[in-house]
C-alpha cells in the first residue's frame, strides 16, 4: 500500500469519526421533532443528511490525499539521496525536511556520507602506501641484481678483456714492423678488445653507478672521473666549484654526468673529456664536451633512452638540457638550472 492511499485511508477515517462525533453531539443537544427530517430536507438537491456525509468523505479524501502527497515527496526526496551517495561529493545542504525526525534522517544521512568520505580516502592511502613499498622492495631487489651482475662481469669478463688486450699488446710490440695482412688484422683485434673495454666500463657505470653518498656535487664528479682516468686510455679534466646544493638536485646532476660519460665511453671514440661544474649569474652549470666522432642530435635524441633520461632529469629540477654535435668534431652537453632560492632572499 502506498502512503498516498493510507493517507487518504486516514483521513477518511478520521473525518468520519470527526462527523459522527459532532453529528451525535449536536442532536443529542437538539433531537429533531422527526427524523424523517434529516432526509426530507434537501441542500442542493441533495438529502441534508447525505450531502453533509459526502462532504465530510470529500474533505477526508482530500485531506488524506495532500498529507500523503507532502510525505511522499519527502520520502522520496531521502530516498533518492540515500541512492546517490557520492562519497567523493559530500553535500553541504542544510536539511530542508519540515518534520524533526526527517531532518535527523537528512544529518544521519550527511554523516554516513563524510564517514564513507573518509574511508574512501583512508582506502586510496592505504593502497598507496601498498604501492610505495612494493615499488621500494621491486627498486631495492633490482639494485641487488644489478649489483650481483656487475660484480660478476667486472671478476669475469672485464678481466678476461683486459688479459686479452695485455696478450694482444705484447705480441704486436715483439712482432717486427711490417705490413702484412696478419699484423693489420692483430691490430685491428687489440682495437676491437679496447673499444669492447670501453663498452663494458660504460656498461659497469649503468649497472653499478656509484651515489653521492653524503658527498658533495663536486668531491663525487672528481672521485668519478678520478676512477675513469686510471682505468680508461683518456685524456680527462675538469674544472668544478664547490657549491651548496640541494640534495636532490645534486643527485640529478651526477646523475646526468654519470649517462653522459657512460655515453662518452661508448659511441664517442673520444681522445680527450672535459668536465665543468660552474656558478654563472645565479645558475648553475654542468658541461661535458669531448672531441669525439659526434652523432646527429635529431636522430639519437628520438632513438636513444639515455638522452630521454637526461632530459627529463633536468627538467624535475627546472633545468634545460642542451647538447650541440658536429660529426668528426665532438660533442658539448650542457645543464643549466636556475638557483630560484636565492632570488627569493634578495626580493
Amino acid at each position: 500500500m502506498s502512503i498516498i492511499t493510507r493517507q487518504i485511508i486516514w483521513g477518511v477515517g478520521t473525518s468520519f469519526l470527526f462527523f459522527l462525533f459532532f453529528s451525535i453531539s449536536y442532536l443529542t443537544i437538539f433531537p429533531p421533532t422527526e427524523w424523517s427530517e434529516l432526509w426530507e430536507q434537501e441542500l442542493m438537491g441533495i438529502p441534508f443528511a447525505l450531502f453533509v456525509s459526502s462532504v465530510n468523505l470529500g474533505i477526508g479524501i482530500m485531506v488524506g490525499f495532500f498529507s500523503g502527497y507532502v510525505w511522499k515527496r519527502q520520502l522520496s526526496a531521502l530516498d533518492e539521496r540515500i541512492h546517490s551517495l557520492d562519497p567523493l561529493e559530500p553535500s553541504t545542504n542544510y536539511p530542508s525536511s519540515s518534520t524533526e525526525e526527517l531532518v535527523q534522517l537528512e544529518y544521519a544521512i550527511n554523516h554516513i556520507q563524510r564517514q564513507l568520505l573518509e574511508q574512501t580516502k583512508l582506502s586510496q592511502k592505504l593502497v598507496n602506501e601498498k604501492a610505495e613499498d612494493q615499488e621500494k622492495q621491486l627498486q631495492n631487489v633490482i639494485i641487488a641484481e644489478r649489483n650481483r651482475l656487475a660484480r660478476e662481469l667486472h671478476d669475469s669478463v672485464s678481466q678476461q678483456l683486459f688479459a686479452a688486450s695485455m696478450l694482444l699488446s705484447a705480441i704486436n710490440e715483439t712482432r717486427p714492423l711490417s705490413d702484412d695482412r696478419e699484423t693489420k688484422q692483430l691490430q685491428l683485434v687489440e682495437e676491437t678488445i679496447q673499444q669492447s673495454q670501453l663498452e663494458m666500463r660504460a656498461l659497469l657505470l649503468h649497472l653499478r653507478p656509484v651515489a653521492l653518498k653524503g658527498k658533495s656535487l663536486k668531491i663525487g664528479i672528481m672521485d668519478l672521473l678520478t676512477e675513469l682516468k686510471q682505468k680508461v686510455t683518456l685524456e680527462i679534466v675538469w674544472k668544478l666549484e664547490d657549491l651548496q646544493l640541494d640534495k636532490g638536485m645534486e643527485d640529478h646532476l651526477f646523475r646526468i654526468l654519470q649517462e653522459s660519460v657512460s655515453n662518452t665511453l661508448r659511441h664517442a671514440k673520444a681522445e680527450q673529456l672535459e668536465v665543468q661544474l660552474i656558478e654563472r649569474e645565479a645558475f648553475i652549470i654542468l658541461r661535458v664536451i669531448d672531441n669525439g666522432v659526434g652523432f646527429n642530435v635529431d636522430v639519437r635524441k628520438t632513438g636513444s633512452y639515455g638522452l630521454q633520461n637526461m632530459y627529463e632529469r633536468a627538467a624535475e629540477i627546472g633545468g634545460q638540457l642542451k647538447i650541440v654535435s658536429l660529426e668528426k668534431q665532438g660533442t658539448r652537453l650542457e645543464v643549466k638550472v636556475p638557483i630560484l632560492e636565492r632570488e627569493e632572499e634578495q626580493a
